[in-house]
């Protein structure tokens, strides 16, 4: 049975990712985390003839959420805007990791019509060295633009 090597293991600090707002590139330079998902969503099936329930997929939310060192202003400024107009900003997240350690490359992923769901306004916290913000968002579309290779060598 074959198994990865250890040297093959993504270094999580290694990457980068940017935001496109309003037609702009803005680094995401205080990006402590970030994370997207695809959940599915199943409805019951259900057959006469047997009392198994079956589960087939209906739908798929995606979301996500990313880890902010607090003092970025990009995504306040998302909140000024909606208050003013009532139109809240889409924009594109691009995400790549990019570990040159490893064998299996590098991978980029797009994030496309993404709206924020949760922003911290203000904080102080007296127990923390450094202030970070946690922000909720959701997405309409995907795209992988490069993807990671197979490793070069695999354990055996």
């Amino acid at each position: 049975m074959s198994f990865l090597l250890e040297r093959d293991a993504l270094n999580g600090k290694a990457g980068r990712a940017f935001a496109v707002i309003d037609g702009r590139n803005v680094e995401m330079f205080g990006l402590k985390k970030i994370q997207a998902d695809a959940e599915f969503q199943e409805s019951d099936f259900k057959v006469v003839g047997t009392n198994l329930v079956q589960k087939k997929t209906s739908g798929v939310s995606l979301t996500g959420s990313a880890t902010v060192y607090y003092g970025t202003p990009e995504f306040l400024n998302m909140l000024k805007t909606y208050l003013k107009t009532g139109a809240l900003p889409y924009f594109t997240i691009q995400i790549t990791n990019e570990d040159e350690g490893s064998s299996i490359g590098s991978q980029t992923v797009a994030l496309y019509n993404v709206k924020l769901q949760k922003l911290p306004i203000a904080m102080l916290d007296a127990d923390t060295e450094f202030l970070t913000m946690d922000i909720a968002f959701s997405f309409t579309n995907v795209e992988v633009l490069n993807a990671f290779s197979s490793p070069v060598q695999l354990g055996e």
